[in-house]
């Protein structure tokens, strides 16, 4: 559905800049775009997005060898899960192969099969495991290490490695009594209820990008955190304000026309023009949506 939508908007001569996270590969409509002069932004939200844009910034500035993303959106309260956004995204990331570079080879491994330990300063340890969210940055960087892992409050990986395990994520139909069943409809309608985020429940969106590369034969290290909280003056989600907030940015240097290259933009291109990055940055900054950055 994502891809259609984008290859009909292109099709209409209209520039997009889109967040939906759809299997294909984009750039198979990359010559559709430049054929109508059309400008289309791919996967512009937190991860995949404003993680791409911080590493494209870097591109150009350093040899990287290594970058690592870690980033969940989650409810603030430390129990259990809420999602913030499709429940059916949130199991496709604990079914979906994972594809990763080590060592400048891809490679695929099941998802959740590595997980550790991250803190953050003032609202401690979190688990992250490995998930599939690399998406363009696997065909556009030659960067030797690339890693994403999705962050969980402590003690979420044991459960759910257990439900996939035993079945509940199969999308294989079974027979129960005569008809035929698919585990997956049945524990995504059991879930919702329970993971629907309640009125009186508010959630964060953390992030954590880790670069290290080489300029002038000197080691150069450095990261960026997000902490980000529901906005109660707004009534506005953490994952709402953290993905948005991101296109709208990229939506307005459109608009302004501070960017216009034509075809299949992934967000790692628009890190690489400092205007644009400084535009991002600003915006999002300017709306309380802050990446810390701090060199190691």
């Amino acid at each position: 559905m994502g891809f259609n939508m984008v290859k009909n908007v292109i099709e209409a001569g209209k520039n997009i800049v889109d967040i939906s996270f759809f299997p294909e590969d984009p750039f198979e409509l990359d010559k559709l775009a430049k054929d109508n002069n059309v400008t289309a932004v791919v996967d512009c939200g937190v991860s995949p997005g404003m993680g791409n844009v911080i590493v494209g910034h870097y591109l150009n500035k350093m040899d990287i060898e290594s970058y690592m993303c870690l980033v969940g959106g989650l409810p603030q309260k430390p129990w259990g899960y809420k999602a913030v956004f499709s429940p059916i995204d949130v199991i496709k990331e604990y079914t979906r192969p994972i594809r990763f570079r080590k060592n400048g080879k891809i490679e695929i491994e099941d998802a959740l099969s590595k997980s550790e330990l991250i803190e953050f300063d003032k609202i401690g340890q979190f688990e992250a495991w490995n998930t599939d969210g690399l998406r363009t940055l696997l065909s556009t960087t030659n960067i030797p290490n690339l890693i994403e892992l999705t962050i969980r409050h402590k003690g979420t990986i044991e459960p759910i490695i257990a439900l996939r395990d035993s079945g509940f994520f199969s999308t294989e139909e079974i027979n129960i009594k005569g008809k035929q069943v698919m585990p997956n409809d049945l524990t995504t309608n059991l879930l919702f209820s329970q993971w629907k985020m309640q009125t009186d429940e508010k959630d964060m969106t953390i992030m954590r990008i880790i670069i290290d590369g080489i300029k002038d034969g000197i080691e150069q290290k450095v990261d960026y955190d997000l902490v980000d909280y529901y906005d109660s003056k707004t009534d506005t989600s953490s994952m709402a304000r953290t993905t948005g907030y991101t296109c709208t940015a990229v939506a307005n240097l459109m608009l302004e026309n501070k960017y216009n290259q034509t075809g299949i933009i992934a967000p790692e291109y628009l890190g690489q023009d400092e205007v644009a990055f400084r535009y991002i940055i600003n915006y999002l900054a300017d709306r309380n949506v802050i990446y810390t950055k701090r060199e190691r």
